[in-house]
């Protein structure tokens, strides 16, 4: 009775989880659509997402459905099946989804937003960025070539296929690590968070600690907490987002609160500061951030 009902439980909060982060991904891109402007935000945050997600959607479908990753990783984990559940799949192509659609605000013309927001620091893709995705890649091309050529007969102890999907999951951890980094600075540097979402923030903190909790739920009732270890890149980006969540809530609700910051230009419309989507002009001067 009682596992019975933690597998409910596990499965709502699986779902509500997946809902919170999906939903987590709208509140910026309605912002820049709203004030016709990217200003505040940076390009770094949606690109390197990309890459995250599609690396997590690549691994979530291989211990979804690859019969080969799931007998390895039953061979390596006691005779278990990965933690990893449909709504970890469903979230990641979502994600991946969404964050194309953010960075497509970044592209000049296609959304007719203001010019000026696209000519500042965070308006293009910074090489720290480009870099941690050319590095990603090329891990992953490194174990894979390096499980190609031993050709290890026990999968359980030696190189083989599931290490190179540990090594595509690993790339997403390591994304997230840094991914928050660009936005953390640009507030930073703005004085402000105006111009960054808090709503998805909020949505993001409690995705995590639902995921977590989800994670948590399904380790105990495997009996074995292999299913944290075994599925170390769920466990980690739970945690990380709301580390970083955190932060961001101290720079909005604390440090920043109610500042506009020196990142807007005299006549940039603030539609969401009035309520209105034809909004009064601001005085402050421009540093040409955004």
């Amino acid at each position: 009775m009682a596992a019975s009902f933690l597998h409910l439980v596990s499965s709502i909060f699986g779902w509500v989880y997946t809902l919170c982060w999906s939903l987590s991904f709208y509140p910026q891109p309605i912002l820049n659509f709203r004030r016709r402007s990217t200003t505040g935000t940076t390009v770094d945050f949606p690109a390197i997402n990309v890459v995250g997600f599609l690396a997590y959607f690549i691994s979530n479908t291989a211990f979804l459905y690859s019969p080969q990753i799931r007998n390895q990783y039953a061979l390596r984990h006691h005779g278990l099946t990965p933690t990893v559940q449909i709504n970890d799949m469903a979230f990641a192509a979502h994600a991946l989804l969404t964050c194309l659609a953010t960075i497509s605000q970044f592209v000049p013309g296609l959304w007719g937003f203001d010019k000026k927001g696209r000519k500042g620091p965070g308006s293009r893709v910074s090489s720290g960025i480009l870099g941690i995705v050319v590095g990603s890649f090329l891990g992953v091309g490194i174990v894979a070539i390096i499980v190609a050529a031993r050709h290890d007969p026990d999968p359980k102890t030696g190189w083989a296929a599931i290490d190179v999907i540990y090594a595509v999951s690993y790339v997403k951890l390591f994304i997230t690590l840094v991914k928050y980094m660009p936005q953390v600075l640009t507030n930073y540097r703005n004085k402000s968070t105006h111009g960054w979402s808090i709503n998805q923030i909020l949505l993001d903190f409690v995705g995590g600690i639902l995921s977590i909790c989800q994670l948590g739920i399904d380790s105990y009732l495997q009996g074995d907490w292999s299913g944290v270890t075994g599925n170390p890149v769920k466990f980690a980006l739970g945690n990380i987002s709301v580390f970083f969540d955190i932060i961001f809530m101290i720079q909005h609700y604390c440090v920043y609160r109610g500042k506009r910051g020196t990142a807007f230009s005299e006549d940039e419309e603030e539609p969401l500061l009035n309520g209105q989507l034809n909004g009064q002009t601001n005085g402050r001067p421009s540093n040409g951030s955004s």
